[in-house]
C-alpha cells in the first residue's frame, strides 16, 4: 500500500471516530401507541420524538408493527423489518422524514390543503368569473 492511500485511509479512520463521539446516535427507540410518536434517546442524553405516521414507509403500519422498532448497527438508523423500513437518525433530526420526493410530495399536499382569507377570497372572485376554465376538447381524455 503506498503512503498516500495508507494516510487517506488513517484520515478517513480518525473522521469515523470522531463523528462517532460528536454526532447525535441513537440509543433507544420505543413507540408511544397514545401519543402515535416514536420516542428516540440519544447518545448525548437528548430525547426526541415525530410523528410515526409522518415518515416513509410507516404512514399505514399498525401500532403493533410501529412498536417493532430496532436500532441500526452503530444508532445512525431505525429500521422496522416487518414494513422493511429504515430511517436515518440524523436525517430525522433534520426534520426528514424520507426522500426528497417524499417530502415534496408531502409538502404540497399541505400546501394545498391550506385555508387563509387570502386564498378564499381568490376562490370567491374565480368562482364570480365562472370557476376553473375548462380545458380544450381536445386536450380531454376520451
Amino acid at each position: 500500500m503506498s503512503d498516500d492511500v495508507g494516510t487517506m485511509i488513517a484520515e478517513a479512520e480518525r473522521r469515523g471516530q470522531r463523528s462517532l463521539r460528536t454526532e447525535p446516535r441513537a440509543r433507544a427507540a420505543r413507540y408511544d401507541r397514545r401519543t402515535g410518536r416514536v420516542h428516540v434517546d440519544l447518545t448525548n442524553g437528548c430525547t426526541f420524538a415525530f410523528p410515526a405516521r409522518n415518515a416513509q414507509g410507516l404512514e399505514r403500519a399498525s401500532d403493533t408493527e410501529l412498536a417493532q422498532v430496532e436500532i441500526l448497527g452503530l444508532g445512525l438508523g431505525l429500521h422496522w423489518d416487518r414494513l422493511d423500513v429504515d430511517l436515518s437518525v440524523p436525517g430525522l433530526l433534520a426534520g426528514l422524514f424520507g426522500t426528497k420526493a417524499y417530502m415534496d410530495r408531502q409538502r404540497a399536499a399541505r400546501a394545498g390543503a391550506a385555508t387563509s382569507a387570502a386564498k378564499a377570497a381568490a376562490a370567491r372572485r374565480n368562482g364570480a368569473k365562472g370557476g376553473r376554465p375548462r380545458k380544450p376538447a381536445t386536450a380531454r381524455k376520451a
